[in-house]
């Protein structure tokens, strides 16, 4: 009986869209509470603190919810259809993380979860809880335990066949059901992922410092982005694809079948120069139902801003100029950085002679005065 309904959860996954499908006994890593309290205890979650809020749920599905027998992880491909790393040679163009160039995974998930979930306690009269990223669920190590890949020295999860290209969902249930072989690490000697990282982030192999990984910066964190971190983001606005393009075994991986999950070319298209002068309304009419909308116009105008600096387009410095008396001090800032990156020297000295009196945030005063890399910035004008 156990062995048919899993056929048929199998079955209907498929048909849902699914591309990957496993099942873990619940208390299949016992390791994890350990490697997640020496993560936190060394900083790594940079100022994610509902990792640390979390810690306890999180280390296992038997802390969160005591009943979990079996955990199911399904995975969902979002392979592009071309090589992400070409589009860091385009520096007039906002980069966007491939998973955000479509709808929000989350939404178009978790509704077929709970049709699989729901087919599991018709069939077997078990109790079920559907989880997709929103829960301090680890997902990576469960889907590992069952089967799906294996988490590479970027800590993402590998497949063989989809690469580093898999959205993760998980089922939890009271039933008990025949898990699957767990898989086994194949990275071999292979640190291709790890000599890309443009920002150092990776410590030793498997471990990740996201206090300095563009992807959390540019997206998780709420303050400036650190000065050391502005040029290596070059014209990323949104995410880092660094790690999982460079990945070797994505040459196996194929285009997302699920035509929600393809990424849209539109948003890989768009100019900086566009993308700076979006307001608030143009900024969510542009990125209704793609993450890049959870960001917010003023964080998602700070890493434009960033962007612009990077670009080496000194027509573009009167666009950086506008938003140096924003309401924000976040966009102040960028700003005021993006406009000494691309500005004559004598345009500089009037605009800092015109605002930094009566600037009153300190970390936009500090733009004024800091040594701004080389760029554009001081040449005669």
């Amino acid at each position: 009986m156990t062995a048919t309904v899993v056929a048929e959860l199998r079955a209907r996954a498929a048909f849902l869209g699914f591309d990957a499908f496993g099942i873990a006994p619940a208390a299949a890593r016992p390791d994890l509470p350990e490697k997640l309290r020496q993560a936190l205890a060394a900083g790594w979650h940079g100022d994610m603190d509902w990792l640390e809020e979390t810690e306890l749920r999180r280390a296992s599905p038997g802390a969160l919810w005591p009943e979990a027998r079996s955990v199911i992880m399904l995975g969902m491909n979002y392979g592009p259809d071309h090589d992400p790393l070409d589009d860091l040679g385009r520096p007039a163009l906002g980069n966007i993380s491939v998973y955000a160039r479509n709808r929000d995974y989350h939404d178009l998930i978790k509704g077929r979860l709970k049709d699989v979930a729901g087919l599991l306690a018709r069939r077997t009269g078990a109790d079920v809880k559907v989880f997709v990223d929103t829960a301090p669920v680890m997902e990576k190590p469960f889907a590992e335990a069952a089967g799906l890949g294996w988490q590479g020295k970027h800590t993402v999860l590998v497949s063989r066949q989809f690469g580093s290209w898999l959205f993760l969902g998980a089922i939890f249930t009271s039933a008990v059901l025949p898990a699957d072989a767990p898989h086994e690490e194949n990275c071999g000697t292979c640190t291709k992922c790890l000599d890309i990282c443009p920002t150092n982030a990776f410590p030793a192999p498997f471990r990740l410092d996201a206090r300095r990984c563009l992807a959390y910066l540019n997206n998780e964190h709420k303050g400036p982005i650190p000065h050391e971190f502005r040029v290596p983001m070059g014209n990323r606005i949104f995410g880092c694809d660094d790690c999982l393009a460079i990945c070797p075994w994505n040459k196996f991986a194929s285009r997302a079948r699920e035509a929600k999950l393809q990424a849209r070319q539109e948003l890989a298209d768009i100019p900086l120069r566009d993308l700076v002068q979006l307001d608030d309304a143009g900024f969510r009419a542009l990125f209704a139902g793609s993450p890049v909308k959870r960001l917010g116009h003023e964080r998602f105008l700070r890493n434009v801003l960033i962007a612009l600096g990077n670009s080496g387009l000194p027509q573009d410095g009167p666009l950086a100029e506008r938003h140096i008396n924003d309401s924000r001090p976040l966009v102040r800032g960028a700003a005021v950085w993006a406009f000494r990156r691309l500005a004559p020297a004598a345009r500089i000295a009037e605009l800092k002679l015109a605002f930094f009196p009566a600037e009153t945030d300190m970390d936009v005063r500090a733009e004024w005065t800091a040594v701004v890399p080389p760029g554009i910035q001081g040449r005669a004008g």
